[in-house]
């Protein structure tokens, strides 16, 4: 955050540049090293996290021979809500100095486009539909980024199922802002717990994942980016593991707080 960045916002008492350690289950799981792949979920099964229960892999990384990269990771979020998260995704991306509040050893830039024009709407139907265009570091690579969000139902969850007092679930295509070039998927499950929520994160990046947008051809520039995100290494994905883990918990410290005062006073 540069001086006079957060002069006037009403949000600006929620900027922390001191973030917590990486919690003790996810310095563990990065210790393991690569998990084995047969225990990675398939994208194809993406909507089975809405079941009860854990599955054996919730936190580390895998990597396949197809140079693509599986990534987990679970984040309790005392006193958070499913739709306080929601809440998040909608408006932190409509303004740089909002998306530096999430990860501020990391986050650069963040310009919004598309998504519902009625602000009337329910959070989550704010934000699908729109793509979230940031820079911002996973380790020492700065990466260039457009999230497009989709509707949960295209990766086989069912919306019905998701009263954002209960549960929600952030789906994305993830490529980059500079090249028309899409490199893997996200998906962000959030459900109620005793005291609060957690996030179960999940990565599919790289490898079979990397694909030309729209109408391009995977030629040229286009070509020469796609080999430098199809065969994805050790310390990349150990990088992304921590990456999720530690912007996701300095969320959780403060998204309480900034949702209550933004729903009291209908701050934009």
């Amino acid at each position: 955050m540069r001086p006079g960045d957060l002069d006037g916002k009403w949000y600006a008492k929620y900027w922390n540049p001191v973030m917590a350690p990486l919690p003790e289950h996810v310095m563990e799981a990065i210790g393991i090293g690569p998990q084995a792949p047969p225990l990675c979920l398939n994208l194809d099964d993406a909507g089975t996290l809405s079941e009860t229960g854990y599955r054996e892999f919730e936190n580390g990384y895998s990597l396949f021979d197809d140079g693509s990269m599986h990534i987990a990771t679970l984040t309790r979020m005392p006193s958070v809500s499913p739709d306080m998260v929601d809440w998040w995704f909608w408006w932190h991306a409509m303004e740089t100095e909002r998306y530096k509040l999430w990860y501020p050893r990391a986050h650069l830039y963040a310009e919004w486009s598309g998504g519902a024009r009625n602000q009337s709407a329910p959070y989550r139907e704010r934000y699908i539909g729109g793509t979230s265009f940031v820079d911002e570091y996973v380790g020492n690579v700065l990466g260039r980024l457009a999230i497009r969000f989709v509707r949960p139902s295209s990766l086989g969850f069912s919306e019905d199922r998701l009263n954002p007092d209960e549960a929600t679930v952030i789906c994305g295509r993830v490529g980059f802002s500079d090249v028309p070039l899409d490199w893997g998927h996200l998906i962000h499950y959030v459900r109620r717990v005793n005291g609060g929520a957690e996030m179960r994160s999940r990565f599919w990046m790289g490898g079979k994942y990397v694909a030309p947008r729209g109408e391009a051809s995977r030629t040229g520039e286009l070509e020469a980016v796609a080999d430098g995100v199809t065969h994805l290494a050790d310390g990349q994905a150990r990088a992304m593991v921590v990456h999720c883990s530690r912007e996701m918990n300095h969320l959780a410290a403060f998204l309480p707080d900034i949702f209550n005062e933004f729903t009291r006073s209908e701050q934009v």
